[in-house]
């Protein structure tokens, strides 16, 4: 099979012809190069030609277009070609002769419209997150009748995922904490002479309202997102619908685990956190405004009464089941495909934090009046 080829010839008193011969494919056409091409379509400008397009022994879209704009874009007068050659051409004249997609014009409720998608959206959460928390209502009943059918060991292995390797991370950045906060009182505290109350805005941050609220961002950006990735990819490799195939309760055995074990992981992390958070904030003090550690832990019990303790712990509690609800909620609702995965995975994290903002909110109004030092 040749190479693509063109010849002009006159035409005895009427149009000259314009011969085309050859393999017109797209490998063919690249081996010609593109300097072939120009002189071609050079060749061709004008019009006013007659095509004998017989002698082309194979013909693909690239070779067909590149004619078809050598003609102009449209049939010319005077053509001879192949039948088979002919409705390649058709179909191009057809898709360019295609109308454009009608502009839709925007609708004056369009604000409206996406409003009210948005509402039918939360309605929908707010409706599956019902029927989970049914669900976990009803194992827990199951439970207390049968103690033997308690998921002892998925508790156990969620309470070391989620507690346990959490440690590290929150050590770290609760010592960081304790540390800067520290520094940035101390700046403030010394201009007023005011140094010891260090200790009362200390223990009364970090214990009741910071150590808490950092743990919960903590734990819901890493132990949250890797429940949500869990149940997501066990969506996806349908994992899950193989369990209920077999019979097996995905809510007692995936569901109820994560969330009774990041609810007893919580206070204690909590506690973890606030502990490292006070010994970097004492480390701080000492530097900073030379207040010794003695001091510090004799003066800690008597600037911040107990029940911020317990008010602490209590919102560890709250904070790890709502984490915990939240992450099992957006990973039940993955569709099975990745990109869905991954934008669950996301509105999970972002979600249990807002909510975890919310119900700080909540108990900060609630235990206004517990717990704070008498003047």
């Amino acid at each position: 099979m040749t190479g693509p080829a063109f010849v002009k010839q006159p035409g005895d008193g009427a149009p000259p012809v314009l011969k085309l011969s050859g393999a017109w494919t797209l490998r063919s056409l690249a081996k010609a190069g593109r300097d072939w091409q120009a002189r071609f379509t050079q060749s061709a400008a004008g019009g006013g030609f007659s095509w004998n397009c017989l002698d082309i022994e194979a013909l693909d879209s690239a070779g067909a277009l590149l004619i078809w704009r050598a003609w102009g874009r449209r049939r010319p007068d005077t053509l001879l070609i192949r039948p088979e050659h002919a409705r390649i051409f058709e179909r191009i004249a057809a898709a360019e002769q295609e109308p454009a997609a009608p502009v839709v014009p925007r609708s004056p409720f369009e604000s409206l419209i996406v409003l009210g998608a948005w509402m039918l959206g939360l309605v929908r959460h707010g409706r599956d997150f019902l029927i989970l928390l049914g669900q976990l209502v009803l194992d827990l009943l199951h439970l207390v009748r049968h103690p033997a059918d308690i998921p002892k060991r998925e508790i156990s292995a969620n309470i070391y995922k989620s507690g346990v390797r959490a440690m590290p991370v929150t050590a770290l950045v609760g010592f960081l904490i304790g540390v800067v906060l520290s520094y940035l009182s101390s700046l403030q505290l010394r201009q007023f002479g005011a140094d010891l109350f260090i200790v009362n805005i200390l223990g009364l941050g970090l214990i009741r309202e910071l150590g808490p609220v950092l743990v919960a961002v903590l734990v819901a950006g890493r132990s949250g997102s890797a429940m949500t990735a869990q149940l997501g990819t066990m969506r996806v490799t349908e994992e899950i619908d193989a369990l209920a195939t077999m019979g097996v309760p995905r809510s007692l055995r995936l569901i109820f685990p994560k969330v009774v074990a990041l609810g007893l992981a919580m206070p204690l992390l909590v506690l973890w956190t606030t502990a490292l958070a006070l010994a970097g904030g004492m480390v701080a003090a000492q530097v900073q405004l030379d207040i010794g550690h003695g001091f510090f832990l004799e003066t800690l019990p008597k600037a911040v009464p107990v029940a911020n303790l317990w008010i602490g712990l209590a919102k560890g509690v709250v904070f790890g089941i709502a984490i915990a609800l939240i992450a099992c909620h957006f990973g039940l609702r993955v569709a099975p495909n990745t990109e869905s995965l991954s934008a669950n995975t996301t509105a999970s994290v972002v979600s249990a934090i807002t909510v975890v903002i919310l119900l700080d909110a909540i108990f900060a109004i609630a235990t206004r009046g517990i717990g704070m030092p008498k003047l």
